[in-house]
């Protein structure tokens, strides 16, 4: 026999111990985003220091061309003229007003202009842009500069300079504003990191180990997570993590439990097979009395031993987690049901009636054992319902009949029903115990073997005692049912 092997699932690879965690990511990336921020705002500052810087100049050179108008004859000593270009900051000095004339301040003219720029009609681009190419440009530039500054509207000022003070004094600045937006980023990722880590981390950090721990042993409730008051997402995710472990370690612990009770059932099953075979031996002698009451019974308790040694044999063939696939056979339904009264002794005379609804032609199409175990689970049920409920008379009924290829067969009592309790998992195993010191098995067992039929039980009617309804559809029903699935 071959056996199957299960694909191998791939193991997890555990994290590296040097790889960064969500707290150092989570601050790197804060760090990163505030600097990203911080030359957003540098570009444009270092610009507009530009210009205020150029206007300065202008506005210098305006005051040193009023110096040299007051002059006698417009002509300035050459000593003045120095002093008044050198703390401008500027080589020459020419003022055009609306009368187009000239006044001309210079000294030692460049020989060449490296470039030329207009403060009048610049854009914020254009700034920019030349704020940015000053700290690449050489120390030795001369540039020419066109402004106005502003004291005599109308009045345009043109100076030649070296562009070398321009840039020192934009490198000074941009190390101030780089030394400041460091603080600054410093300081926010900082506040940033310690709120994002109290908020989000440390609880996803908490979820992470739960997770873990949990794994290692789900049926230790101890280890199910507490959720905080949180009304958030993480709050959230911690309830529902809560609720799923709660669920999971109480399947668990179910499982856990089935298991033990398949392990002492298979060891019962087996010494009670070897005591029935004991039993089946000293029936066979009962066979030779002559006793009419004995010989109508000795078959039936034969049968009834052999039932129970089939069930005990498949017990431990099979375990209990499943049950044998049916053997479907052709049989008259009246003398099974006789025979389960038989079983149970009814009719109880004055305390519990028999009342049997069966055309004695009618056949159905399952397997007896399997039928045999469904309906005297339902009866035996509908017994100790009577018994329980203190009823001084009640009465058990059991009607069936056919409806094209499926067999329908209704067990009903006048006890007092099914609880609502029982009635939310009625089918589950050790779930619907009804009544004190039930297993909770027998409508689980009846709902396996029914559904192993490919047909349905249910309670259609809890008013004035309980009523199951049993239907099984044919062989051939479930032959055309699997050709349906196929196509």
């Amino acid at each position: 026999m071959n056996e199957k092997t299960s694909p191998k699932v791939p193991e997890a690879k555990a994290p590296s111990r040097y790889f960064p965690g969500l707290s150092a990511k989570l601050l790197l990336l804060t760090i990163l985003f505030v600097m990203v921020a911080e030359v957003l705002v540098f570009v444009p500052s270092v610009s507009n220091f530009r210009r205020q810087w150029l206007m300065e100049r202008l506005a210098a050179a305006q005051i040193a061309s009023f110096a040299a108008e007051a002059a006698p004859g417009g002509q300035l000593p050459p000593m003045l003229r120095d002093e008044l270009l050198n703390s401008a900051r500027v080589k020459a000095i020419a003022v055009k007003r609306e009368s187009s004339r000239v006044l001309i301040i210079e000294m030692d003219m460049p020989t060449e202009i490296n470039a030329s720029y207009d403060l009048r009609n610049a854009s914020w681009p254009t700034l920019i842009v030349d704020a940015l190419m000053v700290y690449f440009a050489p120390d030795d530039n001369v540039i020419r500069v066109v402004g106005e500054a502003g004291f005599h509207q109308g009045e345009t000022i043109d100076v030649v300079m070296e562009e070398g003070p321009l840039k020192a004094a934009m490198v000074n600045y941009g190390l101030g504003i780089l030394g400041l937006s460091i603080l600054i980023s410093i300081i926010t990722a900082a506040l940033v990191y310690l709120a994002l880590d109290a908020l989000l981390v440390k609880p996803m950090t908490k979820l992470t180990r739960n997770m873990v721990r949990f794994g290692e042993r789900p049926e230790d409730i101890s280890r199910i997570i507490l959720p905080s008051a949180r009304r958030d997402e993480i709050g959230t995710a911690e309830r529902e993590l809560a609720a799923m472990q709660n669920e999971l370690s109480q399947m668990l612990s179910q499982k856990t439990r089935l298991a033990a009770l398949g392990l002492a059932v298979s060891k019962i099953s087996h010494d009670l097979r070897n005591m029935l075979s004991s039993a089946q031996l000293l029936s066979d002698r009962l066979a030779t009395v002559k006793d009419p009451t004995v010989q109508r019974l000795v078959p039936k308790l034969i049968a009834s031993l052999d039932r129970a040694i089939r069930l005990c044999v498949h017990t431990l063939d099979f375990g209990q987690a499943h049950e044998v696939p049916p053997t479907r056979s052709r049989f008259e339904l009246a003398p099974l049901v006789d025979e389960i009264g038989d079983s149970l002794g009814l009719p109880r005379t004055g305390t519990i009636a028999w009342n049997l609804d069966i055309d004695d032609a009618l056949e159905v199409d399952v397997d007896r054992d399997h039928l045999y175990r469904i309906l005297s689970n339902l009866c035996r049920n509908a017994v100790q319902a009577l018994e329980a409920g203190g009823e001084t008379a009640g009465e058990i009924m059991v009607v069936a009949r056919r409806e094209g290829a499926v067999a329908i067969i209704d067990v009903a009592d006048t006890g007092p029903g099914v609880p609502e309790k029982a009635r939310a998992r009625l089918f589950e195993a050790f779930q619907s115990v009804a009544r004190k010191g039930g297993s909770g098995l027998g409508l689980a067992i009846a709902a396996e073997l029914v559904q192993a039929h490919g047909g349905e039980i249910a309670l259609v009617s809890n008013d004035g005692g309980a009523t199951f309804r049993v239907t099984i559809p044919d062989v051939v029903v479930e032959l055309e049912r699997a050709r349906q699935r196929r196509a």
